[in-house]
Parts: C-alpha cells; structure tokens; sequence
C-alpha cells in the first residue's frame, strides 16, 4: 500500500541546503600515487532538508501520520518535492525523527526533517547522451507551440 504525504497540509520547502547524492564512484589509490576510479552504483538514493510550518491543527495532523501512518517515520511514501527537474511527487522516507515543533510565532510550528528521496532528481537515464536537447528544451517548446500555425 502505497503512503502518500496528507494533502490538507502545507508543502515541505527546501530548506537552502543543496541536495546531498550518495557517492556512485568507488576509488582506489594506486602505489604509483595515481588512482583508478569507477562507478560502483547506477541507483543511488538522494537526501534533502525540508522544512514545513504549520498551525496547529496542522501540526497536529503531521505528528500523528508520521506515527500512524509512517510507523515512526520508517515507511517509504510519496512525497512532492520541488527539485531541478520540477516539483513532482518523490518516494521518500525520513533518515531520522524530525526536528521540532518550533514556535515561531502565534499559532506557527516549524518542523525540519532529512529526507531520503529513493531515485535521484535527474532526467531519464539516456538523455545525458544530448544535453543540448535539454538545453534547448524551452525554446523548442516555445517554437512548437507559439511561433508555428496550426494545421
């Protein structure tokens, strides 16, 4: 079954910290004082501080689908994170328990959190092959559908 962030409440926001991507790359220092390296992971999971501010209803219902629902926190769920790729619902699932409530003015909680998003935010694998065409993406799009007539 899968879990899904609450609707009702507010969207985690990034917290200014960049994302942090586990290491694919296995590197062994050679005695020549050269080293060999090589990719050792092609999937490799991707974490994130969020950031949510709630009232308190809404703090309320956040504590209790993290215990019920997320079994304290050590579910997968899907989540909708803003990345370069574009916010977009993630699977995710908390490394740790959150931080906080924060009061942070009447009626105001902070929470914080580190998240673990499962798959990188990364374009499909393939198109790396022609970064220009995500490059130019934008203006290929305008062309199609500003500047060309309809048939």
């Amino acid at each position: 079954m899968t879990i899904y962030y609450p609707e009702g409440l507010p969207r985690g926001r990034h917290s200014g910290r960049s994302y942090q991507l586990v290491s694919p790359l296995l590197r062994s220092d050679l005695v020549s004082g050269r080293a060999m390296q090589r990719r050792r992971f092609t999937s490799v999971p991707q974490g994130a501080r969020i950031n949510w501010l709630f009232n308190d209803v809404q703090g309320q219902a956040f504590e209790a689908w993290w215990r019920d629902q997320l079994k304290d926190g050590s579910q997968w769920f899907e989540c909708p994170l803003d990345t370069p790729m574009g916010y977009m619902d993630y699977t995710c699932r908390f490394t740790d328990v959150y931080s906080g409530p924060d009061r942070v003015g009447p009626n105001l909680w902070a929470y914080s959190a580190e998240l673990e998003l499962r798959n990188r935010a990364a374009p499909s694998v393939g198109e790396g092959e022609f970064p220009d065409d995500i490059i130019y993406s934008e203006l290929l799009d305008l062309t199609i559908n500003v500047e060309w007539p309809e048939a």
